[in-house]
């Protein structure tokens, strides 16, 4: 099965397509080639993450020498399909206006603004400080590794008195109540704002984006209550919803919230996106004024609109397209125009608000979008102000770095642990973007969004700063 579901990764099949060549069995010395649930199953269920780990690396370092040494071997997926060509091919950022001193120290800076307020609750004398445990989730997180084995490669590197051993650490983790350590986050995300607060771009209301991601999840559901769904019809994963500022001014997490859905094994209520969305942005609103929130469609709920309405922000949503949408599109194509303005009205238990449909053309080049917003946007102004949505890139950007940068494995069914993990690595994502923020302000001129460090950098900065020298 190993080899099987190695062959499957170096050639890009599905589960099904997979099932459809019987003659592989003589080759991978099976009777048959198990059917889709069963090849799902193992991988989920009967492979550890270890194991997991182990077939996607060597399929991948596979798949590239063969690229790279041009054999023919036509069977082999793509490069591309494994390879972020923008990050291959992209060096490292080089400014000479920072020396590595500068940025280690504005590093150190950004650290001591951020661990202070996590508290484990631990005993005095207990024989590692919180600090410790923070030390190794971050070399976890830059080595792109799992508990036990960075915890071993940890100690191996300073010492097995200095560092935690992997099921300490853990231990260690579930301490940290989940209510707390999100209300850690906060207040480390307030203090880390203050840093900056002299900046004017941050005294003028800003951009904000919310969105949805999913961290996947591969065992047993039952009793699971924190583990979701997903588009694939068997992915199963946690989810957290974040709210970003987005734009010019420096993209920081501003909140994060854990998802909790109701699904076929659990007992959780029908899901609430509108209350998730209302913590969000009255969190994100102590700390900065907000002007506008983007979502994507998933948050395309009358109860979502009214709630945003109650909060006094602006939301631009793209819609669902509905019997009463598709009728305007096609009165749109009738009368051959490319944007129209309808407006509508919100009611629902919690208040109403007017709002407006606006029917732009798509991006994508193909068909017309529609958004919701509460804004008075008129015909002449529609697409422009559509435009403003792009902006909502950013925050894809930000989870892609979240999680490829500063997230460290495991494979624990333990909430408290998947959220710690987590939340950590928005942590040290906000201190890299507040690092990089600090470098440029050193030396002045513009803005803009492209750091001039690279995450892995600021990473292997933060954990050198944490550790004594020897």
């Amino acid at each position: 099965m190993v080899r099987l579901l190695l062959y499957r990764e170096l050639t890009g099949e599905s589960y099904r397509s997979l099932a459809q060549y019987p003659e592989l069995a003589v080759v991978f010395d099976l009777e048959k080639i198990p059917d889709e649930s069963v090849l799902s199953r193992t991988w989920r269920n009967r492979f550890d993450e270890a194991t997991r780990e182990f077939v996607t690396t060597a399929a991948h370092y596979v798949i590239k020498e063969v690229h790279d040494r041009d054999i023919s071997a036509p069977e082999v997926r793509p490069k591309a399909e494994i390879v972020d060509d923008e990050q291959e091919a992209a060096d490292p950022v080089e400014d000479k206006s920072f020396s590595q001193e500068e940025i280690i120290q504005t590093t150190r800076l950004a650290r001591d603004h951020a661990f202070g307020h996590f508290d484990s609750g631990r005993a005095s004398n207990a024989s590692y400080e919180d600090t410790q445990f923070f030390e190794l989730q971050t070399f976890m997180g830059m080595v792109h590794c799992g508990t036990a084995q960075g915890a071993t490669r940890f100690q191996y590197r300073h010492g097995e008195e200095y560092s935690p051993h992997g099921d300490t650490h853990l231990r260690a983790v579930k301490q940290f109540d989940p209510e707390e350590l999100v209300n850690g986050f906060n207040e480390t995300t307030d203090r880390l704002l203050s840093v900056i607060a002299s900046e004017a771009s941050f005294r003028r209301p800003v951009t904000a984006a919310i969105d949805i991601t999913t961290i996947p999840y591969y065992g047993e559901v039952e009793g699971m209550p924190m583990v979701s769904g997903t588009k694939d019809r068997d992915g199963r994963a946690f989810k957290f919803a974040t709210l970003s500022i987005i734009g010019q001014n420096i993209p920081l997490v501003l909140a994060v919230e854990p998802v909790r859905e109701s699904s076929e094994w659990d007992e959780n209520p029908s899901n609430q996106i509108h209350r998730t969305v209302r913590r969000l942005v009255r969190r994100a609103k102590e700390q900065v004024p907000i002007e506008t929130v983007l979502c994507d469609r998933e948050f395309d709920s009358i109860q979502v609109f009214q709630t945003l309405s109650n909060l006094d922000v602006n939301y631009l949503i793209p819609k669902r397209v509905s019997s009463s949408e598709r009728d305007v599109l096609e009165q749109m194509e009738g009368d051959d125009q490319e944007v129209a303005v309808e407006s509508a009205s919100i009611h629902v238990e919690s208040g109403s608000h007017p709002m407006r449909l606006l029917y732009v053309p798509s991006t994508s080049g193909e068909g017309t979008a529609v958004f919701a917003t509460n804004l008075r946007v008129g015909p002449e102004e529609a697409e422009t102000f559509c435009q403003r949505y792009s902006r909502r890139w950013q925050i894809e950007s930000e989870y892609k770095s979240i999680k490829g940068d500063f997230l460290a494995k495991t494979s624990s069914k333990d909430y408290r642990i998947r959220l710690f993990y987590f939340v950590f690595a928005v942590l040290l994502y906000n201190i890299w973007r507040l690092t990089d923020f600090l470098l440029k302000a050193s030396v002045g001129g513009e803005m803009d969004y492209a750091p001039v460090i690279t995450a892995g950098e600021c990473v292997e900065l933060v954990a050198s700063s944490l550790i004594p020298h020897d």
